[in-house]
This record gives C-alpha cells, sequence and structure tokens, in this order.
C-alpha cells in the first residue's frame, strides 16, 4: 500500500512539473499609458487595442510567451525597463544610437517617414526654413523633440513639448502653435479624425536623418536579456513569413508599414 501510495505522489510531482513546464513564461510588456491610435489605445472599457496591440499579440503567441500589457508614462518607459518593473517595450521606439547606449532592441518591426503638419489655408513646409519663426509641438523624451530641437530650434523656431501627442494636437487645432511634428502615421490618424479633419493638414516628411530618427522601429529590451531577444526575432521573422503580419496590418493601413 505504502508502495502504491509512493507511485501515486510521485506520479502527481511529475504531472505537476509536466504542467509548470508547459505553462508560458509571462512578459510584462511596456506600452505607453495614452492613446497614440492607430497603434495603441484604450477602448471604452480600458482594454488596449490598436496595430501594435495585435502585433504584440502575434509576436507573443508565436513566441509562446505570456504578454501581459503594462501602461508606463513614455518619458519613463525606459527606466521602468532597465530597473525591472517591465520585460519589453512595444511603443512604437525607433532604434537609436542613443537608446543603444542604454537598452538592446529587436529587429525592426515597421518603419514610417516622420512628418509635419500644420493648420490648413497656412503655406510652409517641413524645412527649417518653412519653420523659422514657428512654435512647433512635440511629444517630449521623443526623436521628435530631439530632431526638432537640432533642426528647427537652432533654426529660428520655437519648440514646444507635451507631454503626449494628443496634447500637441489640440494646441495645434486651437491655434495656440503653428505645426507639430511625428510619426506620418499617428498624425494622419489625427488628421482622419473629425477634429483634425477640420483644422489640419499635412505640410510634408521631414528630411531623414538615421542618427536621431533611427533605423526603424523595434521592441526594446534589456541589454544582455539575449534569451528574450532570440525569441522575439525568432517570432518577428515568423510572422512576416507566414503572413499573419500582413493579415492584421491589412486592417489598419493600404500600404507596407514594414517599410524599407
Amino acid at each position: 500500500m505504502k508502495n502504491a501510495l509512493k507511485t501515486i505522489a510521485l506520479a502527481a510531482a511529475i504531472g505537476l512539473a509536466a504542467i509548470s513546464g508547459a505553462a508560458a513564461e509571462q512578459v510584462r510588456v511596456g506600452f505607453a499609458a495614452e492613446p497614440y491610435p492607430p497603434f495603441t489605445s484604450p477602448d471604452a472599457s480600458g482594454n488596449w487595442e490598436g496595430w501594435e496591440v495585435d502585433f504584440m499579440k502575434a509576436v507573443c503567441a508565436e513566441a509562446k510567451l505570456d504578454c501581459v500589457i503594462t501602461p508606463v508614462a513614455w518619458d519613463g518607459i525606459i527606466p521602468a525597463l532597465t530597473s525591472n518593473k517591465i520585460d519589453m517595450i512595444i511603443g512604437s521606439m525607433s532604434i537609436t544610437p542613443e537608446r543603444l547606449q542604454t537598452i538592446d532592441f529587436s529587429d525592426k518591426y515597421y518603419n514610417t517617414p516622420t512628418a509635419v503638419m500644420g493648420p490648413k489655408g497656412v503655406d510652409f513646409d517641413a524645412t527649417p526654413e518653412g519653420l523659422k519663426g514657428k512654435t512647433i509641438g512635440v511629444q517630449v523624451a521623443t526623436i521628435h523633440q530631439v530632431y526638432a530641437n537640432k533642426y528647427f530650434g537652432e533654426n529660428g523656431a520655437t519648440v514646444k513639448e507635451y507631454q503626449t501627442q494628443d496634447e500637441a494636437n489640440n494646441d495645434l487645432a486651437a491655434g495656440r502653435i503653428d505645426a507639430v511634428q511625428a510619426d506620418s502615421i499617428a498624425l494622419k490618424a489625427f488628421l482622419d479624425s473629425e477634429q483634425g479633419a477640420a483644422c489640419c493638414e499635412m505640410k510634408g516628411n521631414v528630411k531623414d536623418d538615421p542618427e536621431i530618427l533611427g533605423l526603424g522601429v523595434g521592441v526594446g529590451l534589456r541589454k544582455g536579456d539575449t534569451a528574450l531577444k532570440d525569441k522575439i526575432n525568432a517570432a518577428i521573422k515568423a510572422i512576416r513569413a507566414n503572413g499573419t503580419y500582413d493579415e492584421f496590418s491589412k486592417k489598419y493601413f493600404d500600404f507596407d508599414i514594414y517599410g524599407g
């Protein structure tokens, strides 16, 4: 009887170990804690949706990871990663030499131009000459803040910083600033809204500077976390190859957001 009980107990232990071993690794995914359509935004119930949410779900399913969305203020998202409060960042974060000094990145998962938006009927372009004497809004702690300070602020424009892109867009719509700079897709989402369509228009893409604007958007990772990086890179490659990436992207875009 004792031997039988020992056998049952051993079998149960092995079964529990197998279940535990089969459980997906939990990963805390840092998202910026503000709407950034069409990439991320909370619905009326507070559930996150958008292109990057679909991207996260596809990558995590492919990599067999249990990914938990963890909203973090954008200007604190890299410190949250380096202090182990989150495990990776999926938040339209561009891969730049400056950021690579502090964190690591996965392979690129999309790449779109940077643009300037301004009021309808006011003629200027997205150049230092076109923005001279104007006030341009940017989100703080972004590549757009760095770019605007260098190319526009040093050439006669005033660069005004905002905690969120929504705040900058609202000030533009209200006539409190003359222009905003951001990712072209994020600006297009605003222009597709009732508020944006009524007030504003694209003024053009800025001249590229890979040292500031980066080489595309990647998943932010802690330096040395090579196992997770390898899983994410393999998953990005897989969903690109098997059609999953194109399938969910069609819900949001009529072009290839992966870019060149």
